[in-house]
């Protein structure tokens, strides 16, 4: 073998293709970087600006909830890091077309287009009216805190029909919550690095038989309402904490509102953030 051959050897990576979803939000602008290293070309995709795009990449303004432009979006791909949709609770007709529409257009064409696996961005919020006096594993009952929550118990239900039925592989992430440090107490608890999300997303991609599986994205944090055990062969073992942020949120005695919801669930402020439906009296009137 020639020495230029054993340069283009050495210089193979894992991935053809891999395709990022959501390129432009938080978590997709950290993870894009790392996808770099594991892909001769990233195609990233937004309804958003993507910015400035590299020599390895491939970008695309798609909107999820159409179908034909998805379709096209997962030729070629090899697996698909699935960040995009919206991350917060909203209007039922906006997470219908962006979280539900969008996400069964990805997996039908992923299905059609032969991706063998599907990085799936689910959320804690898809358990989030557990009590925080518990500890959930991955068998836990689905208790989602609002609409988006609800959102996302559907996309962890697509994503295992399309592994039954068709054998398309997904790694579900219920991420905490990411960001460069926590916003509140809760996340002290909740909190989950930008080093151990790219970690979480390298396991997903590279674990060799994955099924479908359920994972909680949360840090090495000193307090955890999540048991990781049963994701355990996904190889998952988070570096960072929230610890030193501790100091940012000072202790207090407990609060005596023990009727707060917020203060009751994991959810956190979630819980109160849905839209509330009227109720109905006997003769079928709103109050």
């Amino acid at each position: 073998m020639t020495d230029s051959n054993l340069g283009r050897a050495a210089a193979k990576k894992p991935f053809r293709r891999l395709l990022l979803t959501g390129a432009a939000g938080n978590l997709g602008k950290q993870v894009r970087g790392a996808l770099a290293d594991w892909a001769d070309i990233v195609r990233v995709s937004d309804i958003a600006p993507l910015g400035e795009v590299a020599s390895h990449e491939e970008a695309a303004i798609v909107d999820l909830a159409d179908a034909g432009a998805v379709h096209a979006l997962l030729e070629g791909v090899d697996a698909v890091v699935h960040l995009g949709g919206i991350s917060v609770e909203a209007p039922f007709e906006d997470l219908l077309e962006a979280n539900i529409r969008g996400l069964y257009n990805l997996y039908s064409s992923a299905h059609k287009q032969g991706v063998k696996r599907i990085v799936y961005a689910s959320s804690n919020h898809a358990v989030g009216f557990h009590p925080v006096t518990s500890v959930v594993d991955i068998d836990a009952p689905l208790r989602p805190d609002g609409l988006y929550g609800v959102t996302k118990c559907f996309g962890e239900a697509l994503s295992r029909y399309y592994f039954d039925r068709f054998g398309l592989e997904t790694v579900c992430l219920r991420i905490g919550s990411s960001f460069e440090q926590p916003k509140s107490a809760r996340m002290l608890v909740t909190y989950l690095s930008y080093r151990d999300l790219i970690e979480l997303v390298r396991c997903s991609l590279f674990t060799n038989r994955v099924g479908h599986a359920i994972v909680y994205g949360v840090s090495n944090n000193r307090v955890s309402w999540v048991d990781n055990t049963k994701a355990a062969f996904l190889g998952f073992r988070p570096q960072d904490s929230s610890e030193p942020f501790e100091h940012l949120f000072a202790a207090s005695a407990p609060d005596t509102r023990f009727d707060d919801p917020t203060q009751q669930y994991q959810g956190g402020p979630f819980v109160l953030a849905g839209p509330m439906e009227p109720q109905r009296n006997a003769a079928g009137e709103g109050q």
